[in-house]
């Protein structure tokens, strides 16, 4: 391997094992999230010896703990956000409920992700200003992407499109805060009323906006 192949590699390899070593903090403090552990609480000490890595090297990834907060976040909510891609994707292909998919999807996700699901309940509400608009963010997200699908799907105008789907969002993330606490046969009939909800809020904004064109 010539000279420049080999500083190539160098680089390439420091650049993978800075990558690594990221990530490794990632989910380390997404380890220690729980019911009883907050973002708030974590120290930095605590999550790069969680991570295996000294103090110090933290610095070299993280200016501190808020910028490791809202990378926390932009995670949660794209985990979920791609989760509920390919949900769609699924029933585009297989056909199926989209409403009833959609639901089960996200209980797998706070079922599996209880952590990031917390992170983004507590700092959406949280006293760190960042935090609140980091979350409020993620939230846009999910709503510009379900109005875009109700917009395609229904044929409805992106207004009334919108509206929807900032109702439909805001009602399943507050069942998913009760989901959080709940055991698996209880989950799934919270699971059956929210499908029901999000079908009478479709069902409800199709008859406004129809209403609305006559």
């Amino acid at each position: 391997m010539s000279q420049d192949g080999k500083k190539n590699e160098m680089i390439r390899t420091r650049a993978e094992q800075k990558e690594l070593t990221r990530r490794a903090i990632v989910d380390a403090a997404f380890r220690m999230l729980s019911a009883e552990q907050s973002l708030a609480n974590l120290s930095l000490r605590e999550v790069a010896r969680e991570a295996g890595i000294a103090p110090t090297s933290f610095y070299r990834h993280f200016k501190d703990m808020d910028e490791l907060g809202l990378t926390l976040v932009d995670e949660a909510g794209l985990t979920l956000r791609q989760l509920m891609r390919q949900a769609r994707k699924r029933i585009a292909k297989g056909g199926g409920s989209v409403v009833r998919t959609s639901v089960d999807t996200f209980m797998e996700f706070i079922e599996t992700n209880a952590n990031e699901f917390r992170l983004l309940l507590r700092e959406r509400s949280g006293t760190s200003k960042a935090f609140r608009l980091a979350v409020q963010r993620e939230l846009q997200h999910f709503i510009e992407e379900l109005s875009d699908y109700i917009e395609a799907k229904t044929g409805m105008d992106h207004t009334n499109s919108y509206y929807e789907a900032d109702a439909l969002v805001t009602l399943v993330f507050n069942a998913g805060a009760e989901a959080l606490d709940l055991k698996a046969e209880k989950r799934k009939i919270l699971a059956e009323k929210v499908i029901q909800q999000l079908r009478c809020v479709a069902k409800g904004s199709a008859y406004v906006y129809h209403k609305g064109l006559e």
